[in-house]
């Protein structure tokens, strides 16, 4: 019987966001708890599977060095007392950013190799957000990431990389590795599978895996909101046929160069004030807005005033002609004084601005306290203020307001809202499904789409679309 252990840390981290990953902001599993997280192990495959320690977290801003260095003691420790192991399920997203550090995984990875020598193979499952530099590819064996934006095929993912490592481990030998990168850095806004053409290519990558003499064929979009020289598009094309990978990595890196310029926003764009206008003016309803500047679920802090401030601004709204909701900004402090004030009471309030205080600072408002949610399991205790038309969400701790459950467990219901917005930049499926008009709108954040306002000065240039050039090499190389 194969034993594979199963491990990783999974994050992404904007290094624009002043916020830090903290220990407490992973969550942490090991033994059944870990093993309970991947149904497939509970299937017959004839594997003994041995849970090592997973640690994921909300995207954010970079992990600090002392909770990196914690979860990585944690991590190398445990396989290293695992005792004899065929291989590694490796689950990681590819954009964590340290402190200190310029290629997190690289580092993780070359301490977790050292650790399980070099035998085992290692099948790392990834977000296509992730980063793939040739230093880390190398100290992998199987590497494969999601086909989907939104990522609805994670779990199938992750599957997939199971599979394909007791695959190879029966048939015995290391496959090759086709690698390149593509000098390309594109928001995940950008990329949408949804659209083309990432569609296209996307949609491609099994019919390439599925040929004879391949294992895997993945594109990674690579990461926008952090400055590092890994971030950049890449593909990475597995099997045994050595010909075949070179020959199908380059051309899904060629497609994807030749298809730079055809890579649009997943939906209709504008500014705060020319979406919320629309919004209002558009009469059909919920109508949902994308604060995409300060997303949370990107890296963004989840504390920047800057939407709700502008919807204040609307004179249909400030009046309560039309509603909004806001969700959310996270401030402990706030709620706190919502808790203590009680429902129905009157607030004045210093809200959000005070983990991302550059775009503006903390907004002033009045309101009236309308929802009070305590222990919610990601958010912590979280209230409702509305003022005029304006109800916002208050959490103490950053969450994403996804599903329409998130809403009603404060009293809200979506359906009867006039404007939803939210921190996101694309639509997941419940929101997707409930919007009746949608306007992504291009707000200022430690994840702005406008990548110009950023500030890049790490990444490795030329790079699209910072340079306008012709002619990248994109030879693979085999690893």
């Amino acid at each position: 019987m194969l034993r594979i252990g199963i491990g990783g840390i999974h994050i992404e981290s904007s290094t624009f966001s002043p916020h830090r990953a903290e220990l407490a902001d992973f969550t942490v599993t090991r033994g059944q708890d870990l093993l309970d997280r991947y149904g497939f192990t509970g299937e017959d495959w004839g594997v003994e599977w041995v849970p090592l320690v997973h640690a994921v977290a909300l995207p954010g801003g970079a992990v600090t060095r002392a909770a990196y260095q914690e979860l990585k003691d944690e991590l190398v420790n445990r396989v290293a007392q695992a005792g004899p192991l065929d291989g590694l399920l490796y689950d990681i997203h590819g954009a964590m950013s340290v402190v200190g550090l310029v290629d997190a995984e690289l580092d993780l990875t070359y301490a977790v190799r050292g650790a399980l020598g070099p035998k085992p193979l290692i099948s790392a499952a990834m977000d296509l957000h992730g980063n793939v530099s040739r230093r880390f590819a190398e100290l992998l064996d199987l590497i494969t990431a999601h086909r989907l934006a939104p990522h609805e095929d994670a779990w199938l993912t992750r599957e997939r990389a199971a599979r394909n490592l007791v695959d190879r481990l029966r048939s015995g030998g290391r496959p090759h590795r086709a690698w390149v990168q593509v000098p390309v850095l594109l928001p995940g806004e950008k990329t949408s599978t949804r659209l083309e053409p990432a569609r296209s290519l996307y949609g491609s990558l099994a019919e390439v895996a599925d040929q004879p003499g391949i294992v895997d064929a993945a594109i990674w979009v690579g990461y926008a909101w952090a400055d590092e020289p890994r971030c950049q598009a890449a593909v990475v094309v597995t099997g045994d046929d050595e010909d075949l990978v070179l020959r199908e990595a380059g051309d899904l890196a060629q497609r994807y160069w030749e298809a730079r310029a055809d890579f649009v926003f997943v939906g209709p764009t504008g500014s705060a004030d020319e979406c919320i206008a629309r919004a209002v003016q558009e009469g059909v309803r919920p109508f949902v807005l994308s604060d995409s500047g300060d997303n949370p679920t990107a890296g963004g802090a989840g504390d920047l005033p800057f939407m709700l401030g502008r919807l204040l601004a609307n004179e249909e709204l400030a009046s309560a002609a039309v509603t909004a909701v806001h969700a959310s900004i996270t401030d402990p402090t706030a709620v706190a004084r919502c808790f203590a004030a009680g429902m129905g009471s009157t607030v004045r309030l210093s809200v959000g601005g005070k983990v991302d205080a550059g775009h503006g600072g903390p907004l002033e408002i009045t309101g009236a306290v309308t929802g009070l949610q305590p222990g919610d399991p990601v958010g912590g205790d979280v209230a409702a203020v509305t003022t005029g038309g304006v109800t916002v969400i208050l959490t103490s701790r950053r969450k994403p307001y996804h599903r329409l459950a998130d809403f009603t467990a404060i009293g809200i219901d979506p359906h009867d809202q006039d404007l939803l917005v939210v921190k996101i930049g694309y639509l997941e499926p419940e929101l997707h499904e409930l919007a009746k008009g949608w306007l992504l709108a291009l707000t200022p954040g430690g994840v702005d789409q406008d990548l110009g306002r950023l500030g890049h000065h790490r990444v490795t240039r030329p790079l699209y679309p910072f340079d306008e050039f012709e002619g990248p090499d994109l030879t693979p190389r085999l690893l």
